[in-house]
């Protein structure tokens, strides 16, 4: 198990920065942390239960804190905060952020769906 040897929030609140030993590190923005999160809210009780995550690209890390010796727990400014966010899932995150973020970015325009918040998107074709 990856365990950070640092972990630091921007000063605008807007991104996680980790730090691993061997020098890897990873900048995780909040609205990525945010729809990934681990919680039943977000993943549901099962595959095929999750629920897309639409209207998040303002959200902000409110706070941290530690959960035992595993994990975090992570409360955004939208008031979401019923993840745990383990040690395997954040080093999960960062090590496929681009192929996740790209995942969910075709799955908002599959959905006709916007990250921005109060943003409708109609489909004319």
């Amino acid at each position: 198990m990856p365990v950070p040897s640092r972990i630091v929030v921007s000063e605008k609140k807007d991104a996680l920065n980790m730090q691993y030993q061997g020098d890897v590190r990873f900048n995780l923005p909040a609205e990525y942390l945010r729809v990934f999160s681990p919680s039943a809210e977000v993943r549901g009780h099962g595959r095929g239960q999750e629920v897309l995550q639409i209207g998040k690209r303002d959200v902000l890390i409110k706070a941290i804190a530690k959960s035992g010796n595993y994990a975090i727990q992570i409360t955004f400014d939208d008031g979401h905060d019923s993840g745990i966010f383990t040690w395997d899932y954040l080093f999960e995150l960062g090590s496929n952020q681009t192929d996740n973020w790209a995942d969910y970015v075709q799955r908002l325009h599959q959905a006709n769906q916007s990250r921005d918040p109060d943003t409708q998107v109609v489909k004319l074709s």
